[in-house]
């Protein structure tokens, strides 16, 4: 159960970001909601509001001895509390799940922020080390074979590159290339996963 603080003139809608800031953003839509037909609750808004979110609301009335009175038991025992607590607010403890969101900490603890560039712009935050680029010509020549592979991250993406060797080149020539690179790059790559497993075996 959730009490919030809150004036007689308080319109739906301020009631309504009452309950979306202190309610729905800490707890998530209830899927019940006992009310004691207060006029800002039978609201067309708040009505169209809980059908949107798919909640469902249960008005109390006296044809339903479940919640018959509940949302006036409640409402009264916290008056009662509220009217005899008042002036002692502060020494009042606090339940235990507020008392956690809220430590005590010394202020001469809290050392000052400053905003640096990759807080201001996080995208453009520095890699490491930069991908390689790899230059791919129209039409690389028939493949010798296929010697390894290797993962690379290329514009937020890992993609999988193969160290080629062409016919008729030396191995100072070899290419990393994209799998939709390689000509035949489905016979070369199943020759390669083949050469793969029988060093294995």
């Amino acid at each position: 159960m959730r009490c919030l603080p809150c004036h007689k003139e308080d319109t739906a809608r301020a009631t309504a970001l009452l309950f979306w800031n202190n309610i729905i953003s800490t707890c998530g839509v209830p899927k019940i909601i006992i009310s004691d037909r207060d006029p800002k609750f039978t609201s067309e808004f708040w009505t169209n509001l809980y059908d949107m979110l798919g909640t469902k609301i249960a008005f109390s009335t006296a044809y339903h001895p479940q919640t018959d009175g509940l949302a006036e038991r409640m409402i009264q025992t916290m008056e009662d509390i509220v009217r005899r607590f008042w002036k002692n607010a502060v020494e009042v403890k606090l339940t235990e799940e507020f008392s956690r969101k809220h430590p005590v900490f010394p202020v001469s603890l809290v050392k000052p922020y400053f905003q640096t560039e990759e807080d201001k712009f996080p995208s453009r935050k520095k890699n490491s080390t930069p991908p390689e680029i790899v230059e791919v010509e129209d039409s690389p020549g028939p493949v010798e074979r296929i010697i390894k592979a290797r993962k690379i991250r290329l514009n937020g993406k890992d993609k999988r590159q193969y160290l080629v060797r062409l016919k008729n080149q030396t191995g100072d020539k070899d290419k990393w290339l994209a799998e939709d690179a390689i000509p035949d790059g489905n016979v070369n790559l199943t020759r390669l996963r083949a050469s793969k497993r029988t060093e294995n075996s």
